[in-house]
């Protein structure tokens, strides 16, 4: 049985990835890494692990050298998912240096490792899972991203994400490690953290609480909804060209004010609520994602519309 890391495992979209596809692959063993810190939460994932003997849960940070030797020894794995990110743009702003530490000196040493694991085995595969915001921001007329647009990261979240891809290419040029990079828009879904737009709205909305949009709130995101993302990383890692990057979106570009306007709605409360405020330092205009490549490649494309995912999501954090 094949041993594969999967990093950040009980953060949003590794909590989904596990319950989505984790549980059925029991041709692998999936070991599950998670720093645990407030995005990490073990009890999202509790009973996955419990009633899956495929499924193994370790409390680690990737920053960690001596547990990565601890790990990639006992299990000889053969490939990593690495999920593992600070990812908070606001929360890079007043404290970036956490993000270097996770985003970049984290996927180092996982590359590190992985390294030595390629030399033991030929079929090892190292997946790093990016952002959009790597490409920087587009104005309302650009066409979307492709995965030859240069980077442009314009915080310190993207640029350590930009750091990290980078580095994860540097080792597939200088040691031929089998390295392969995805890159998605916005998610959304069950278990996300209340800090991000969506779960934030719906948690202020319920409570009657002003909802704070930055800005005017025209700013654009294409949405993905999590499913979607994560069936398109396991593709990758098991179809994947190596050394090749791959853009997934949902194709649903929506403006932020937008977003707030759909959840009020849903949840009839008033628009009064709605509460423009000063808006971020360096904030992007306008994320979207060309996925001709993936669609050609993998005959890969959103099987969830926008509207199917946003009540999923409401549903979900109306029941939990």
């Amino acid at each position: 049985m094949k041993n594969i890391l999967i990093t950040g495992a009980a953060g949003f979209i590794g909590t989904n990835y596990v319950k989505k596809i984790a549980v059925k692959e029991k041709d692998y063993h999936f070991v599950l890494l998670d720093a645990l810190t407030y995005a990490g939460h073990y009890e999202n994932i509790k009973v996955d692990v419990e009633s899956n003997s495929h499924l193994e849960f370790v409390h680690g940070n990737i920053v960690d050298e001596k547990l990565m030797d601890e790990l990639f020894k006992k299990y000889q794995f053969s490939g990593v998912i690495n999920y593992a990110a600070e990812s908070h743009v606001d929360r890079s702003i007043t404290n970036p240096q956490v993000f270097v530490q996770t985003n970049v000196n984290g996927t180092l040493n996982l590359l590190h490792h992985s390294l030595k694991a390629f030399e033991n085995n030929p079929n090892f595969r190292y997946l790093q899972v990016s952002t959009d915001e790597v490409y920087g921001s587009l104005t309302e007329e650009d066409p979307a991203f492709t995965e030859n647009h240069p980077l442009a990261a314009n915080s310190p979240y993207s640029a350590s994400k930009a750091a990290a891809d980078l580095l994860v290419r540097s080792y597939y040029e200088t040691y031929q490690l089998p390295t392969l990079i995805t890159r998605c828009s916005n998610n959304y879904g069950p278990y996300q953290m209340p800090e991000k737009l969506i779960p934030l709205m719906i948690t202020k909305a319920r409570a009657d609480q002003k909802l704070p949009v930055y800005g005017n709130g025209k700013n654009i995101r294409d949405w993905i909804y999590v499913d979607d993302h994560n069936r398109g990383v396991w593709q990758t890692f098991l179809q994947g060209r190596i050394g090749e990057i791959y853009n997934f979106g949902g194709q649903a570009e929506k403006r932020n004010l937008e977003i707030v306007e759909l959840i009020l709605a849903q949840l009839n409360k008033p628009k009064e609520l709605i509460e423009f405020v000063t808006d971020r330092k360096g904030h992007d205009w306008r994320y979207a994602m060309n996925i001709e490549k993936v669609h050609q490649e993998f005959n890969w494309k959103p099987q969830v519309s926008f509207d199917q995912g946003m009540q999923l999501t409401l549903d979900w954090y109306l029941q939990n």
